[in-house]
């Protein structure tokens, strides 16, 4: 294999980003992928290989070449060079196919003949938005055969693809959570979907995380839920005291950071009667309210230290003092706490209290981490809006499904529901369509959403019509003119208009 110029490199790349877009469908995206490496380079089988985190085997997704027994033939962590590869998270170079004794030749038919005149340069594809440290989570495996090379050749191809395996590292993690959601059995999905407090979990660490809390729910011990705004924190609690053994007494909440100092220890304890001018009857505070029960306090670490003083001697001694009062009460209650600081002693909160009240942590993941969960979210809550509003809405389109799992979501679980409210609020068919979502959530050169002329709105809505129905037929333009309801020429002319390529929705 003759040395490549270092602007054919740059060029592919550029190549690869246009086609990983986010206005394209991520399946259809790595198959052009694998396409591109093999017409722009003496690069031979380049093929992907994603882990099953429900068989823990590595299936092939992708290759620019047939293979043997592609639906049957399968890696473990750790078995010939792709399992190496995987398991270890460092990519392998092989100077001489038939040399070594590892390689297994599992998924193509490559003859004895070939092996000794092949390289074979395999990657791992990390997770996204992850440091470069050890340990961190590997998604799959990026492989291809090449012409003998010198090593310094071969090792400048490595770095190459580990260059283009960071630059799938979204499409990859999404068709992972594609493959975790068609392997769900229905019975655990309507499950997760219809919990009474409407936690859904079907990412790895959202489970772990109600799993903890069911757990949790059958001790006594004090909780602190850790995260960022909007993650369900509240939920969580909800979660744990339904599972309690005091699930049929009181759940009472109180928003520490949304009251001055003195209503927030007047909330807390209580106030006798003739305690101060304007009270002129006992108001029992919210701990002694919640009596046998669980009192939920959010936002814990917005209280002020003379009141986390006075929330340390009530809970060691299980008794409480009214304000102005003479004669300690007796309480048994249940904290759960919640905070979005990671480290609030070190922002000052009292270190005994946090000690009592952390006595079991639960670390709740942003939205961002838990990505598998964002089209499960969605439609659960398009599913209660679509009620709430009495409208019938049975599905959100493959466009809009591409525009939310695109964004950011800073404010995560909460951000999403009033999107998904917004949406089922403007539809009025039964898809929610991407014109239906905010347009801070359009793709980027598409700021003016909202100033769109008459024709650039209809030409893009006719697209997405399109683009939706070609994704479920697959790329059949005659299915998809039954689903639109219209004739097979007019579908036709319209992707040719429109430059829509029927072949990117083959691959789902």
């Amino acid at each position: 294999m003759s040395a490549l110029p270092f602007d054919a490199y740059l060029e592919t790349l550029r190549l690869l980003t246009i086609e990983l877009g986010p206005q394209h469908f991520f399946q259809a995206s790595l198959r052009s992928l694998l396409r591109i490496l093999a017409a722009r380079h003496a690069f031979l089988r380049p093929h992907l290989v994603i882990y099953d985190p429900e068989t823990c085997t590595l299936r092939l997704c992708g290759a620019e070449a047939t293979p043997m027994m592609s639906h049957h033939a399968v890696y473990e962590p750790g078995m010939g060079i792709t399992g190496q590869v995987f398991a270890k998270g460092r990519p392998v170079i092989v100077e001489r196919i038939s040399e070594n004794a590892v390689f297994q030749n599992r998924f193509f038919k490559r003859t004895a003949e070939e092996m000794r005149q092949l390289s074979f340069v395999s990657v791992p594809i990390m997770g996204v938005g992850e440091e470069p440290l050890e340990g961190q989570e590997v998604l799959g495996v990026l492989s291809l055969d090449l012409p003998l090379a010198p090593h310094d050749e071969l090792e400048t191809v490595c770095r190459f693809l580990q260059v283009v395996a960071g630059l799938i590292g979204n499409q990859v993690s999404y068709m992972q959570q594609e493959m975790a959601r068609q392997s769900l059995p229905q019975t655990e999905a309507a499950t997760v979907a219809s919990q009474p407090v409407g936690v859904v979990a079907i990412s790895k660490t959202m489970r772990q995380v109600v799993t903890q809390a069911v757990q949790a729910g059958n001790s006594r011990v004090s909780v602190l839920l850790k995260g960022e705004a909007g993650t369900g924190k509240e939920l969580l609690a909800e979660l744990i005291h339904t599972g309690s053994t005091r699930c049929h007494m009181p759940l009472l909440r109180l928003n520490c950071a949304a009251m001055e100092a003195e209503a927030l220890e007047a909330e807390l304890f209580g106030v006798q009667k003739d305690a101060m001018p304007q009270v002129v009857q006992t108001h029992k505070g919210i701990l002694e309210r919640a009596n046998n029960g669980t009192v939920y306090l959010s936002a814990v670490h917005a209280l002020p230290i003379a009141v986390q003083e006075k929330l340390l001697q009530a809970l060691r001694s299980q008794e409480v003092l009214r304000l102005g009062g003479t004669q300690s009460v007796a309480i048994d209650v249940r904290l759960i706490c919640s905070t979005e600081e990671t480290n609030p002693v070190a922002q000052g909160f009292l270190g005994e209290l946090y000690q009592h009240i952390a006595s079991l942590t639960i670390n709740v993941p942003p939205l961002r981490e838990r990505r598998e969960d964002i089209v499960p979210l969605a439609e659960f809550f398009m599913q209660k809006a679509a009620l709430e509003q009495d409208k019938v809405i049975r599905r959100i389109s493959h466009p809009a499904i591409e525009l939310l799992m695109h964004y950011a979501w800073t404010g995560n679980a909460r951000e999403l529901k009033g999107c998904i409210e917004r949406a089922v609020s403007n539809c009025q068919e039964d898809t929610i369509r991407a014109c239906h979502l905010p347009p801070s959530l359009q793709l980027k050169g598409d700021a003016d959403a909202d100033v769109l002329s008459f024709t650039d709105a209809v030409e893009r809505f006719e697209q997405e019509l399109l683009v939706d129905a070609l994704q479920r037929a697959r790329g059949n333009m005659l299915e998809a003119s039954r689903l639109l309801n219209t004739s097979y020429r007019i579908i036709n002319y319209k992707v040719k208009k429109l430059n829509i390529d029927p072949k990117k929705f083959t691959v789902r």
